[in-house]
């Protein structure tokens, strides 16, 4: 029995809302509902009824709440009793990429402060090849970003895999049709920084297919991509895995482009012996996992499937 579920079960029952239990728990409304799933088929019963504005216990969920209550405290406690009270605080100074921290990155940081409750995190969040200078020179522990590093010293983990999808606002009336390369030339296009993976896919890809040669516009800062074609002035190649509010809100929709753009790789890098580093770091692997399998393929891929996505050189977040 999942510990987490009947915390997650706790949660709603107090709740009685879906979206409040998954803020209140830092992961997703997909999350919370397949844990009660879980839940429910375990125990043979339906746990609560659902409506358009609330969820309510049932009356097998009335008699198991009063025993869920009783484990979660129990857990907690054991916790509590086992950490060590001799283990001295302390910092890890991690890097993180914005797709991670517009996805998955709540949840892991809830995560760490559950089985590290001494351990204080200082995160950075600073494209790819940045990030991975800051490795090198020491002055971060871990990095989550999205290139295999190679350099004596580093090892790598893979996380996940984002898959990449042309993205646009609908005020500019190109849903529903089918486009190439070809079509997307004639707009503004907005990418990743400049030498970053995707930024040099997309320039290999406009080169062979447009007439005419394309400008690029490069931004380091996710949430400014997002922000700009939302408000209309161009297309972009971004991961749905860090737009899914966007695309619930229809400021932005999914267009249909008959191209291939490989997988986003998603990868933790951390110095070899570092241990609570290489900890954090599994974590960080389970993390993004859950959030894959709960998402689905068309968002996210669970890491036994990553590393598989032709190499972007140095990429970016």
């Amino acid at each position: 029995m999942n510990l987490r579920f009947l915390e997650t079960f706790v949660w709603l029952a107090k709740l009685r809302n879906f979206r409040l239990t998954a803020e209140r728990l830092h992961t997703t409304q997909a999350g919370v509902s397949s844990r009660i799933a879980s839940l429910e088929q375990s125990f043979g019963v339906r746990l609560f009824d659902r409506s358009a504005r609330e969820v309510t216990l049932t009356a097998a969920g009335q008699k198991a709440l009063a025993y869920a209550e009783r484990i979660v405290m129990l857990g907690q406690e054991m916790k509590r009793e086992l950490t060590d009270p001799d283990m001295p605080p302390g910092v890890l100074k991690i890097g993180v990429v914005e797709s991670i921290v517009h996805s998955w990155f709540p949840d892991l940081a809830a995560r760490i402060h559950r089985e590290y409750p001494q351990l204080e995190i200082e995160v950075t969040s600073e494209t790819t090849i940045n990030l991975c200078k800051q490795l090198e020179a020491g002055t971060l522990d871990l990095v989550l970003q999205t290139d295999v590093q190679h350099g004596a010293g580093i090892e790598n983990l893979p996380l996940a895999e984002f898959p990449m999808r042309w993205v646009a606002s609908p005020k500019l009336n190109l849903e529903g049709e089918t486009l190439d390369v070809a079509d997307l030339a004639a707009y503004p296009l907005v990418s990743f920084s400049r030498n970053s993976g995707p930024h040099k896919t997309l320039e290999r890809m406009f080169s062979v297919a447009a007439e005419r040669p394309v400008r690029v516009n490069c931004m380091t800062s996710v949430a400014a991509i997002i922000r700009l074609v939302a408000d209309g002035f161009g297309v972009a190649m971004l991961p749905p895995a860090i737009i899914q509010r966007e695309l619930g809100e229809h400021s932005l929709h999914l267009l249909r482009v008959n191209a291939n753009f490989p997988n986003l790789p998603l990868v933790g890098s951390f110095r070899t012996g570092a241990l609570l580093a290489e900890n954090v770091a599994r974590l960080a692997q389970r993390t993004a996992s859950e959030f894959a399998l709960n998402m689905g393929p068309d968002i996210a891929i669970p890491p036994a499937a990553a590393m598989t996505a032709p190499a972007w050189g140095a990429a970016e977040s």
